[in-house]
This record gives structure tokens, sequence and C-alpha cells, in this order.
């Protein structure tokens, strides 16, 4: 994106040239940045703080620049006026999940600043606008301190050079304030957008790159949904409204993960349902319980009729590959797979008409009544679901555990092996483990014989090993 810069901005470029000749001359404070594939040392002056202007594409609010699309518009045609950056004032300020609220991280800035002053000076372009600082900026007018310390960028800087100045001063691990999660999902895929590798974007954002792999395919899995979430009156979800859900997809990026490679449609269906869990606003814990079989098992006998996701089965569906943008397949899915995918298409679109200020009365009721129908629903679904993952959890523990000592014994191997190479075994406390052990085995086997009735070979063996002597092996 670029932005105009206005003609009556010609008396800042004056006042910013002039100070820094002044700057230079004095050969004062500096800032380093990464320039072009090189470091400059850019020399810092004093500016007037309400003579800067807001950087109209700053990463730290990208997201949330379609809150209010009139002024978003604005934002596009006239960025620099006092009502698009008035905009900006207030986006820089609120909590990126809830812009009704001022970001308690933004108080906290605004505060340190009043205690201790500005400690790092910010940038900007020659003309004035803000390339890093735009929040301190914001801080320091709400505290009507009257000048700001900014290097100043040279004058040649194209739009990529201040995007790409920008990330690279905000990703310091110095910075106080970190962009919000959706912005930082944004700042990703332009980068990758870009052509740049993914090593390099995951060294330049401090991550891995099975993390930058997750980032991605979270992205692509909203921006499908917002996609999906299209009505016939207009409305449609925004960006903003993944904000809190950070921690939901990442979990659902590892099940779907896990499962998509060996039960691909078992990973779709598991993948929408969550979505649709999701969006009704249910926990984390809540979403574990959405399994694959969830919908078939639990949800579907429960749904009332205009929940019911109408599908025709077995017809060609073509689906958006998550992490791959632009990339689908077209498949006949499973009976299964659409109406997961349905449910979740309605819950998207009734969620986006619920939050719509043009929808009429009579759409806002049919919305509110299917998200509360679902919900419920879904309440009473998860019950048996929960019952069902604790009862799995159970059959699980005992098996798990014997595994697990199982695999200490055979570290326990290679330590007595390295304590006998070393001369640095205490046979004593061996020789007291070892009885503990016996003891251990002799209740294992006790609670075994109690418990089956039809012992397998390895139970049969458990049933002997505590009276075995040397026997080792079953034999």
């Amino acid at each position: 994106m670029s932005y105009a810069m206005p003609p009556e901005r010609d008396s800042i470029k004056d006042m910013v040239n002039k100070r820094l000749n002044d700057a230079r001359a004095a050969d004062g404070e500096r800032l380093t940045v990464e320039w072009q594939g090189s470091t400059r040392h850019l020399h810092v002056i004093s500016m007037p703080t309400e003579s800067l202007l807001y950087n109209p594409d700053t990463h730290r609010i990208r997201a949330q620049r379609s809150l209010k699309p009139d002024l978003d518009r604005e934002l596009q045609s006239n960025p620099y006026s006092d009502k698009a950056q008035s905009y900006l004032d207030f986006l820089l300020k609120c909590l990126p999940s809830a812009p009704e609220k001022v970001d308690p991280d933004f108080i906290a800035l605004r505060d340190n600043l009043e205690q201790f002053g500005q400690k790092d000076p910010g940038l900007i372009t020659v003309d004035g606008m803000i390339v890093n600082a735009n929040t301190r900026c914001a801080a320091l007018r709400e505290l009507h301190e009257p000048h700001i310390r900014v290097a100043v960028l040279p004058e040649s800087s194209t739009w990529d050079d201040i995007n790409e100045v920008e990330l690279s001063l905000q990703l310091r691990k110095e910075f106080r304030r970190d962009y919000s999660y959706i912005n930082q999902l944004l700042a990703v895929e332009e980068q990758l957008t870009r052509g740049r590798a993914p090593e390099d974007i995951a060294r330049q954002f401090h991550i891995k790159t099975k993390t930058l792999e997750k980032d991605r395919w979270v992205f692509s899995t909203i921006m499908d949904a917002i996609e999906r979430s299209h009505t016939a009156n207009g409305s449609v979800l925004r960006l903003v409204d993944f904000e809190d859900h950070k921690e939901k997809l990442a979990e659902l990026w590892r099940a779907y993960n896990k499962l998509s490679s060996t039960n691909p449609s078992a990973a779709e269906a598991l993948k929408e349902t969550r979505l649709a869990l999701l969006i009704l606003g249910f926990s984390k814990t809540d979403l574990r319980l959405a399994e694959s079989n969830f919908y078939e098992d639990y949800l579907s006998s429960k749904l009332p009729e205009n929940a019911i996701p109408k599908v025709e089965e077995n017809k060609p569906s073509t689906v958006q590959i998550p992490g791959l943008p632009g990339v689908s397949l077209t498949s006949t899915t499973t009976a299964t797979e659409q109406k997961t995918r349905k449910l979740a298409d309605n819950l998207l679109q009734s969620a986006a008409t619920a939050r719509s200020k043009t929808a009429t009365p009579d759409e806002l009721t049919e919305a509110s009544e299917l998200l509360e129908a679902t919900k419920s629903a879904v309440d009473r679904a998860l019950e048996p679901a929960g019952r069902a993952s604790r009862l799995q959890k159970r059959k699980l523990a005992a098996p798990e555990r014997l595994s697990d000592a199982a695999d200490d014994i055979m570290y326990c191997l290679k330590d007595l092996a390295d304590a006998r190479a070393t001369n640095a075994l205490d046979e004593d406390a061996f020789d007291d483990a070892a009885l503990e052990l016996r003891k251990a085995l002799k209740a294992l086997a006790t609670q075994a014989a109690r418990t089956f009735h039809e012992p397998g070979d390895g139970v049969t063996w458990l049933l002997a090993a505590p009276t075995a002597g040397g026997n080792t092996d079953g034999s």
C-alpha cells in the first residue's frame, strides 16, 4: 500500500531537515536500524508531538481497521485527514480483542512514560509520518508531552522500506508492547507473500519454523472461515473476531495435523466441529472433547430441526487447503464431513449476522435463535462425550504407567552398564531398589490377579514374576 503525502506537509519536512542538520553538526544521539540489507545509524531529533502523523499502514492495527468500515474507507482514501488520524489514535489505544476497552498494555506504557520519560527514540519519515513509536506518540499526546525524540529515515525511503524497518524494530526483544495475535499472523503472511524464505521469516520473528507452519495454517483457516461467513445481507466476520482464540486454534492445528496423516476425512470432521464450537464460544477444554466422531455420536441426535445441516451426501466439493492460500482440491467427501462443514457454515453466517449493524430485526432474531439452539445442543452433547473421554483416559492410565515403568527400566540398563564400566555403582543402593521393585511387582501381581479373569501372556508372566526367582523371560 502507498499513500501520497499532502502538500501542506512541506513545512514539517523543512522543520525535520533543519533539525537534522543541527543534529549532524552536533554529532548527537543516533538510532541503529536494519536498512536495505545493512545497518544504518540515523540521527535523532526532537519534534513537536502534535506535528507527526500516525502511519495508516502500521502492522499494529491492521486487523482492527475493519471495526468501523466507514472510517476504514476514510483511511484508504484520505489517511492523513483529521478523521482518519483520530481513528488511528483510537485503534492504537484499544484492546485488540475488545476494541470498546482501552488496552491495559497501553495504560502501562503511558504510565511508564509519565514516570520515567521516553527511553528509546521513535522513527519517522522526512515528512513526519511515524514509522515506529505510533503507540508511544499516542501515549505522549495523552500526557500532553510537547515533544518526542525520533530518528529520521532517508528521504529515498519506499513503502516497502518503511514496512520492513517497522517490522524489524517492532520485533526487537526489548520492545515493550507485542503485536496482537492476528496482527502478527498478518505480518507473517505479508512476509511470505513477498517471497521470503520461511526459515528467514521464522528467524526474524524469533519463532521456530514449525511454529511458522502452524501460524500459516491458522491464518489460512481463519481467512477461509471469514470467506464462508459471508451472508446475503452483506454480513461477514472480521479478523478481530478471532483475536481471543489463539490457544484454541493452536490446539486445533495440533489435533488436525496428527490425525490428517492417517485419516484425512476424520481430520476435516474434527476441524469443522471444533470451528463450530469455537464460534459458539466454548472453552478450550470443551473443544478438546470434540473429536472427529463428536457430531455423529453425540451431537446430531440433540440438534433441533432448525439447526440440522441440510446436505447432499457424496456430492463433490471444493475444499481450501489450510496453510496453502489459493490451493484447493475437489473431492467426494463423507457424509460426516459435509454435515460438520455445513453446520460450521451456518454458525459462521449466523455469528456474522448477529454482529452486524445492518441486519434486519428478523435476521437478527433468526441468527440468535440458531446460535442459542445449537449451543444448547452442544452443551448436552458435551456431557456424554466428557464421560466417554474420562472413561478412555481411565482405561489407558494403567497401561501407560506400566509402559513408562518399562521405559525407565530400559534406561536403568544403560545406567547400570555405564556404572560398571567406570566402577561407579553403589551396590547397596541398587540392591535396595531391586527389593523395592520386587515388592511393587508383587503388589501389582496381586491386583492383576483380582482384575483379569482370563489373563494373556503378559499378565500370566506378571503373576509368576514375584516368585520366579532368576527366571526373567517368563519361559
